[in-house]
């Protein structure tokens, strides 16, 4: 007894773990099963009166039959409008529909007395459908209800025709066929179950891979344009930026649907649609290029960014075309800024290398040099003094011209100075060989800086945002000193009263630092050597101090620009903003 009831348990656990549909499934195929109840009830009371009226000689159905039929349509259309309109207890509802197309079917085969095989096949599909819609153990009660029905129906007529239990066979037979049909649409629908949780799975581990895929794309440094027959389908937002096309319109697109898929749709569409008119507007030479590749041949070229949204937005990009499958093409965007700043990450350490080799053997003899002409200039102006303090002897009768040694060793003295200055500038640059970038606010760390370094001096500073930067801070320091100072120093030359204005702004997705000032400025023949090394119009300058700060912008994928269109001497401090979508701004 022991192994026959573990087996009876183990069954009934099973029964009560199997797999289920999935609620909309469940749901599209109970309307389905419910359709069907109505079609058929339908069919089947309509036959029943066609049958009568073709067959004169046999009386009408039956008071039970017609009842029955009757019931059982508007049964089946008040099941069918339920499935409509409730959209809970699905299960409850198709298992009480289940229950009564058995009672009703038992009825209608009570009616019929004999065995009939069209009520014998609605009961199967009944029993399967109950396997594929219910659980295994609510199936198996609705199955055992229907042989319990049949086998006593047939036993009851086998009665009434004086003991005849010829159709009794059958009907054990038949509710053999029952628990048959039941068993093979259970593991059916078990099947479907895993079927359809196994293409769920696979759905959704696609879905996470397109959202992984979408972050990547939207991180990468580079940018990513996917163009599909002349449409825009793809670009990420470091293509957006590196173009200078803002991001303005998704941030203006309103959608009335609290559907959140659709309204990202639409918010997606009208972002795309907006770079594509971007980009063939101001960028038509690239647009061009990319739709004129042809078919399985890649391109690559080097497209020089125009000044479209201000005049701070230069630069170089590496364009990469590569077709794909149904004449797409997929465009890689390249900023050549980090090419020359890890070039300049070499040319520092290699300028590094060569000043600690040198700058020993320097400036050892130049302060040789230097203390001896300190010597010089004090043993004249002690024999000056002693001279003129002397009773009887006069300064014509000493056999050297003590003024005109003193100026030259003041001239040695000075151009040492100065060679020590180029040796100073020069080993800032082996000393600032890698950028320590760190994040800074500009509106809070430029006071402090200006307080630090330039108390006492006009700088008039006018910040319209907030923004934040990634820079080395002891860089941007110095770049931002000797931008100043040249400021004071060149506004000097054409105004009795010196000062500098910096103006702090945000231009698309740059962070733009202008230093102002009211000099001269730099003539036309001077600009394509203004940040060379060793290039200066002041006689006083080494010429390092451009070339240092332009240095230092490329080692933190900045640029230093001189904008010759502006009405004052500007220096622009071009500096990529970290979150620029976060920049706010300020009213004035």
């Amino acid at each position: 007894m022991k192994p026959a009831s573990s087996l009876v348990s183990a069954i009934i656990r099973y029964a009560h773990h199997d797999d289920t549909l999935s609620l909309p499934q469940l749901r599209k195929l109970g309307i389905i099963y419910s359709s069907y109840r109505f079609v058929v009830s339908l069919f089947s009371m309509l036959m029943l009166y066609i049958a009568a009226r073709a067959d004169s000689s046999a009386s009408l159905p039956s008071f039970l039959q017609q009842t029955t039929l009757s019931f059982y349509v508007l049964l089946s259309l008040i099941l069918l409008g339920l499935f409509y309109v409730v959209r809970t207890q699905m299960r409850r509802q198709l298992a009480v529909g289940l229950v009564l197309d058995v009672i009703i079917l038992s009825l209608l085969l009570y009616t019929a007395g004999a065995p009939d095989l069209q009520l014998t096949m609605l009961y199967m599909v009944v029993v399967a459908a109950s396997f594929m819609l219910l659980h295994s153990s609510q199936a198996l009660v609705i199955t055992l209800l229907a042989i319990i029905f049949v086998i006593y129906q047939q036993f009851f007529y086998a009665i009434a025709n004086s003991m005849s239990l010829n159709n009794l066979g059958d009907a054990l037979l038949m509710s053999a066929s029952f628990l048959a049909v039941g068993g093979l649409s259970w593991s059916i629908s078990q099947r479907l179950v895993q079927l359809e949780k196994v293409a769920a799975n696979h759905a959704k581990e696609v879905e996470r891979l397109n959202v992984i895929n979408q972050e990547v794309i939207t991180q990468m440094v580079n940018g990513v344009i996917v163009i599909d027959r002349h449409h825009i389908v793809l670009a990420n937002l470091a293509a957006h930026q590196l173009l200078s096309i803002s991001l303005s319109p998704l941030r203006a697109t309103r959608s009335t649907s609290n559907n959140e898929d659709e309204i990202l749709d639409n918010a997606q569409s009208t972002l795309l649609s907006h770079f594509e008119q971007q980009l063939t507007q101001q960028h038509s030479q690239l647009f061009k290029a990319c739709l004129s590749v042809a078919t399985g041949q890649s391109r690559t070229f080097t497209y020089d960014v125009p000044a479209i949204a201000n005049a701070s937005i230069f630069g170089k990009l590496r364009v990469q075309i590569i077709p794909l499958k149904d004449d797409s093409k997929l465009i890689l965007l390249e900023d050549l800024r980090r090419e020359q700043a890890s070039a300049q990450q070499l040319k520092l350490a290699s300028l590094g290398q060569l000043t600690a080799s040198i700058a020993h053997e320097i400036r050892n003899p130049l302060a040789a040099i230097s203390q001896a002409s300190q010597l010089l200039m004090e043993d004249i102006v002690q024999v000056d003094v002693e001279s003129t303090t002397d009773d009887g002897l006069l300064a014509s009768s000493m056999p050297v011209d003590l003024a005109g040694n003193h100026e030259l060793y003041e001239m040695i003295f000075s151009q040492t100075k100065r060679v020590n200055r180029i040796i100073e500038d020069i080993l800032k640059l082996s000393r600032q060989q890698t950028a320590t970038q760190q994040s800074i606010v500009l509106a809070q760390w430029l006071p402090e800086f200006l307080d630090n370094h330039f108390q006492g001096h006009d700088i008039f500073l006018r910040v319209k945002t907030q923004p934040t930067i990634s820079f080395d801070t002891h860089q941007l320091e110095q770049i931002l000193i000797n931008l100043i100072n040249n400021g004071l120093r060149y506004s000097s030359y054409a105004h009795p009263h010196a000062y500098v204005e910096m103006d702090i702004y945000c231009a698309d997705n740059d962070v733009i630092i202008d230093v102002l000032d009211n000099g001269h400025g730099v003539s036309e023949a001077d600009l394509p050597y203004l940040f060379d090394p060793f290039f200066t119009t002041d006689k006083a300058g080494t010429g390092l101090g451009l070339y240092l700060s332009q240095a230092f912008c490329e080692a933190n994928q900045a640029r230093l620009l001189y904008i010759p269109e502006h009405p004052k001497s500007c220096f622009r401090l071009v500096v990529p903003a970290v979150n620029p979508k976060d920049n706010a701004q300020i009213s004035e």
